[in-house]
């Protein structure tokens, strides 16, 4: 039987999440909430979902940090899948998230809003699941209405300090055939971004060594593509477009870093990468 991480906040959708998941899924369901610090009533979240998960007999993980009130979006995200994929790797897991069709949309808003490049269209497509991407969020209140649901409502929802939530108030009021329409781009381009994905790793082999030769000669768009492929889209698009200049200029036996604790390591035809310890 396979092990799933439920990622249970308390609120109507992972709520709705873990029922259908109870009604459906023949996985054995590990329960995991993440208490950021950053509202003051969170530990009451985390103790509904601690009875949640009693509730419905399922093994409980759970864990609290305090970021504060100033905390990033971003900060907060990087923290909470830190703490899932830890769980995840602990019981040989996989994660399962709550993420539904207004997310995904939401999502590519904030993308294009921070000027993203073409992937920022691919949005929400990794190594883990998210099985109510078909549904909205209409789709889970009606569920958890039908049902006799109950759920916690998360404060910082409501505030405008945090992007999503301003951008929220304008995605909510699209036509349903402008939702789909973006839904469906949303998933030419995880199909593009995976055929080249493809492309590129049979551009740039398996490593760990690769020619400079190569990367000077092809455009950079091109280059860009296949070091972030080598690099495990570890670094931000300036930092690749600095390592590609080193490719291009950095001298026989030197030593690049480029972030994320990579280095690279140059002769006169050829540079190789190395994590740092």
């Amino acid at each position: 039987m396979a092990k799933i991480i439920a990622a249970i906040s308390g609120g109507v959708d992972s709520v709705v999440l873990l029922d259908m998941l109870a009604h459906s899924s023949e996985d054995e369901i590990i329960v995991a909430h993440f208490d950021h610090g950053i509202r003051e009533d969170s530990a009451s979240d985390a103790h509904f979902v601690g009875t949640l998960a009693t509730n419905y007999s399922y093994p409980f993980e759970s864990h609290r940090v305090e970021l504060g009130k100033n905390a990033s979006e971003e900060k907060a995200r990087e923290a909470r899948y830190a703490f899932l994929r830890f769980v995840a790797e602990k019981h040989g897991a996989r994660i399962v998230t709550a993420h539904h069709a207004d997310d995904a949309i939401e999502t590519v808003a904030i993308n294009f809003h921070r000027g993203t490049g073409w992937r920022g269209l691919a949005v929400l497509d990794s190594d883990i699941d998210r099985p109510l991407l078909h549904l909205s969020k209409s789709d889970l209140l009606n569920y958890a209405a039908e049902h006799n649901l109950q759920w916690r409502e998360d404060s910082t929802n409501a505030s405008d300090a945090y992007l999503r939530n301003r951008l929220r108030k304008q995605t909510r009021t699209l036509d349903e055939d402008i939702k789909r329409q973006v839904l469906a781009l949303r998933s030419q381009q995880i199909d593009s971004k995976h055929q080249i994905d493809n492309e590129v790793a049979t551009l740039v082999g398996p490593g760990p060594t690769y020619s400079r030769y190569f990367f000077t000669h092809i455009p950079s768009a091109v280059a860009i593509e296949c070091l972030r492929y080598i690099t495990k889209a570890q670094l931000t698009r300036p930092q690749l477009e600095r390592l590609l200049l080193a490719i291009k200029t950095a001298q026989p036996k030197s030593v690049y870093t480029a972030g994320s604790g990579m280095t690279f390591d140059f002769t006169t035809r050829n540079f190789s990468l190395s994590l740092l310890k």
